[in-house]
């Protein structure tokens, strides 16, 4: 069932004629989109069509689009990376409370807050560990933690799992399903992996020619299974929309990592 949230009028996210050029390339084109409060959104789209620039500038990371066009978000924003961006010299609680104040605006005590977040994503008994002690996928884990100690009204995660063997990233993908559900924030989730983002998205954009080219609900319960017809019909429409077969070769000549897999934005 979807989040109550998720039944309000207001969007979480408003875009209105999102423009942004890297020198006589333009990128994206007058992009629109609004995102409900509590809606999990996966964005597709070739490599370099501009995945990871529309989710930087909704985090007002990138600063040169500003004046072309109209934005608005939460006012409570976090972004997880690819890599876990933690501090090699700062331990677990620490990486995960950095610049959170000592109490919140409740006055919650923030180590409490890190701990529990901790907890929250199997990292219980931790919070002293050096990031190097960790594992991979357990350095995404300790930046989901990171993320929701910030009580995040949206959360923008540009292919957090990409790095990962393939066994970690569907663990991954349960876990995140599981926060979004018990959180509710709303979610906007780059990814180059078709499967990943019609198993775990309510809605699958493909970015195409610095526009929104394809807008599609997947009206399906949580959790999915990868073996469920209905999930592949929607991912066999995904990769026609990027111009794949589902045996994987391409229906006409598109870019390297429209495929599914892994690749640079």
């Amino acid at each position: 069932m979807a989040p109550i949230a998720q039944q309000l009028t207001q969007p979480a996210v408003r875009l209105t004629g999102l423009t942004r050029s890297f020198g006589p390339r333009t990128v994206l084109d007058g992009v629109d989109l609004d995102i409900p409060p509590g809606q999990f959104v996966a964005l597709l789209g070739h490599s370099g069509s501009g995945k990871s620039t529309l989710l930087r500038a909704i985090a007002g990371l990138d600063h040169d689009t500003a004046g072309s066009g109209e934005l608005s978000t939460p006012e409570r924003v976090s972004v997880v990376f690819q890599d876990s961006r933690l501090l090699p010299w700062r331990r677990v609680l620490d990486n995960v409370l950095l610049g959170v104040g000592k109490r919140d605006a409740d006055g919650r005590d923030a180590a409490e807050r890190g701990r529990a977040a901790l907890a929250e994503v199997g990292l219980a008994g931790r919070e002293t560990a050096w990031p190097g002690q960790l594992s991979g996928g357990e350095q995404q884990r300790a930046a989901l933690a990171r993320s929701l100690v910030r009580e995040p009204e949206l959360l923008l995660a540009d292919e957090p799992f990409g790095a990962l063997d393939a066994l970690t990233r569907i663990r991954m993908h349960t876990l995140l399903r599981e926060l979004w559900q018990r959180h509710h924030p709303s979610v906007l989730l780059v990814t180059h992996d078709v499967d990943e983002a019609a198993a775990l998205a309510d809605r699958v954009l493909v970015l195409e020619h610095g526009r929104i080219a394809v807008d599609l609900t997947i009206d399906l319960p949580h959790p999915r299974s990868y073996r469920d017809p209905q999930l592949g019909e929607y991912r066999e429409r995904l990769l026609a929309a990027l111009g794949v077969r589902p045996d994987g070769e391409p229906t006409a000549a598109v870019p390297a990592g429209a495929t599914g897999h892994r690749g640079e934005d």
